[in-house]
C-alpha cells in the first residue's frame, strides 16, 4: 500500500480514537460534576436548611442563624427570604420526585404564612418586614411601615412556583392578586417599568426613598423573574404584556452597550449616573452607578429563561445581549489567577477599561456565574471563551473558598478575599438558599442535556 495512504489512515485512526477518548474524559468529568453538584444541593444545603429552619412555632420560617448553624438573632421575617424558600422548596420538589411530598409541605408551611401574616388583607400588597410572629415592621430606615416592588414581586414567584408543582388554587389566586395589585399601584403607564417604593395603601413614591432613586436593575430584573414564573402557570395576556414590557425594558435600556446593567433609573427610566461628575462626587455614589458583575451574569440567565417561557422564536436579540454580558463580566470582573466574580467594577471618565473598587466575591453571584457559564458553554460549546473551563474553575473556586465543608452550606463571601467570614452568620434575612439551590439544579439539569 501506498506510504501516504497508511499514513493518512493512521491520522484519520488516530483523529477518531482521540476525539472518542476525548469525549470518554469529558463525559468522566461531566458525571463526576454532576455527583459533586448533587451531594453539595441534598447534604450541604437541602438537609441542612430543613427541617432547621421550619419555624413550627410562628409560622414561615426562622431568618438567623450563626456559623454553626445555631439560632441567633431577632427572627425577624422579610417577605424575599420567606418567599425564596417557598419558591426553593417547590421547584425541589418537582427536581426530585420522590421527595415530593415533603419538599411539598415545606413550601405550603412557607404559603400559608405569607398569606395569613404577610398579605396585607385591608390595604393589599405584601409587607416587607414582619417580626416572627407576622406582626408589621417598620423596615429598613423607614419611620413607617412601606411595601417595595423587590419584595412583592418575591412572593408572585413563590406562590406561582407553589401553584404550578402543587396544584394549589388558593396560592395561585394570592399571586394572581398580588401581580394585580402591583401592577395597579406599582406600574408606571408612562414610561414603563415599576416603582420601587409604595407607601402601604400602595401610592408609589415616584421620586424614590430617601436618596434611593425611584426605579432600578434589582427589582426590575427580578419582576422580570416573578411574571416569568407566573406566566408558566397562569397564561394570562397581561402578564405576557408585562413580561415582554420588563424584558424589553431590561435588554434594550437597562443593560449599557458596553454590556453591563445600569444599577439605577430616573423616572424616565434614564440612568443615574455619576460617571462624568467630580471625582468626590462619583467616590460618594459609587453604590448608585458601579457595575454589579453577579447581577450582569443572573440576568444574562432570567432574560433567556423569560424569553423561551413567553415563546418567543429565535430570539437571536436575547441570545446575543445575554453573551455580551457575560463575556464583559469575564473580561472585566472574573479574578484570572484562582476564580470568582468580583464585586464591582467602574468606568471612570475617560477610561474604556473597568477598575475593579470591589474584589471581594459574595456567593450569590458565584451561584449565578456557574449557571451562566455553564449555560453559556451549553449554546456555544466552541466559542474561545471556553465556557466550559471558567464553569469548572468557578466550581472549583465556590468548592474551596466558599462551601463551609464543616457546618454545612456556603460562606457570604469567599474567604480567599475575606477570611474572617468563616465565622459570618450562615442565614439572615438577606441570606437564604434560593440562589444556590437554584443554580445547582440548573447546572445539574445541563449536564444532563449536554450529554443527551
Amino acid at each position: 500500500m501506498n506510504p501516504k495512504v497508511l499514513l493518512a489512515a493512521a491520522a484519520f485512526l488516530w483523529a477518531v480514537f482521540s476525539c472518542a477518548s476525548s469525549k470518554k474524559v469529558d463525559e468522566s468529568s461531566d458525571q463526576q460534576i454532576f455527583s459533586e453538584l448533587s451531594e453539595s444541593l441534598n447534604k450541604g444545603i437541602l438537609d441542612v436548611w430543613y427541617p432547621r429552619t421550619i419555624d413550627s412555632i410562628s409560622g414561615g420560617f426562622l431568618s438567623d442563624f450563626d456559623y454553626k448553624w445555631e439560632m441567633k438573632g431577632p427572627q425577624n421575617k422579610m417577605i424575599v427570604t420567606q418567599s425564596r424558600h417557598v419558591w426553593t422548596a417547590s421547584t425541589v420538589a418537582e427536581f426530585y420526585p420522590e421527595r415530593k411530598n415533603y419538599f411539598l409541605k415545606i413550601a405550603a408551611h412557607g404559603a400559608l404564612f405569607l398569606k395569613d401574616k404577610m398579605w396585607d388583607s385591608q390595604l393589599g400588597g405584601f409587607y416587607t418586614l414582619v417580626d416572627r410572629e407576622g406582626k408589621a415592621l417598620k423596615n429598613g430606615k423607614s419611620d413607617r411601615i412601606m411595601k417595595e416592588a423587590y419584595g412583592n414581586a418575591f412572593a408572585i414567584y413563590g406562590l406561582s412556583a407553589f401553584a404550578r408543582v402543587s396544584g394549589d388554587t388558593v396560592a395561585l389566586n394570592l399571586a394572581k392578586k398580588a401581580f394585580l395589585w402591583l401592577d395597579k399601584h406599582s406600574f408606571d403607564p408612562q414610561y414603563g417599568g415599576y416603582f420601587q417604593f409604595l407607601e402601604a395603601d400602595g401610592t408609589p413614591l415616584k421620586d424614590g426613598y430617601n436618596g434611593t432613586p425611584p426605579k432600578d436593575q434589582n427589582s426590575s430584573i427580578h419582576l422580570l423573574e416573578a411574571f416569568t414564573e407566573l406566566y408558566r402557570v397562569w397564561p394570562d395576556p397581561l402578564v405576557k404584556e408585562r413580561l415582554l414590557m420588563m424584558l424589553n425594558l431590561i435588554r434594550d435600556r437597562i443593560v449599557q452597550p458596553k454590556g453591563c446593567l445600569q444599577l439605577f433609573l430616573n423616572r424616565d427610566c434614564s440612568p443615574v449616573s455619576y460617571c462624568d461628575s467630580a471625582e468626590d462626587v462619583r467616590r460618594k455614589n459609587w453604590q448608585l452607578d458601579h457595575i454589579s458583575f453577579g447581577h450582569d451574569v443572573e440576568t444574562a440567565y432570567l432574560m433567556l429563561e423569560a424569553s423561551e417561557v413567553a415563546g418567543l422564536k429565535d430570539d437571536t436579540v436575547t441570545l446575543r445581549k445575554a453573551k455580551m454580558m457575560v463575556d464583559h463580566s469575564i473580561r472585566n470582573g472574573w479574578d484570572k489567577s484562582v476564580g470568582g466574580f468580583y464585586d464591582g467594577g467602574y468606568y471612570f471618565k475617560g477610561q474604556d477599561s473597568v477598575t475593579i473598587i470591589k474584589d471581594t466575591k459574595n456567593w450569590w453571584a458565584q451561584a449565578e456565574g456557574l449557571n451562566s457559564l455553564l449555560l453559556m458553554a451549553r449554546l456555544f460549546p466552541d466559542d474561545p471563551q471556553n465556557y466550559k473551563l471558567l464553569f469548572l474553575k468557578e466550581w472549583e473556586y465556590i468548592d474551596k473558598y466558599l462551601i463551609d465543608h464543616d457546618h454545612g452550606d456556603w460562606y457570604p463571601n469567599g474567604i480567599d478575599k475575606e477570611p474572617q467570614e468563616k465565622l459570618a452568620m450562615k442565614a439572615q434575612i438577606w441570606k437564604g438558599n434560593y440562589h444556590t439551590s437554584r443554580s445547582l439544579m440548573n447546572c445539574m439539569k445541563q449536564l444532563r442535556e449536554m450529554k443527551e
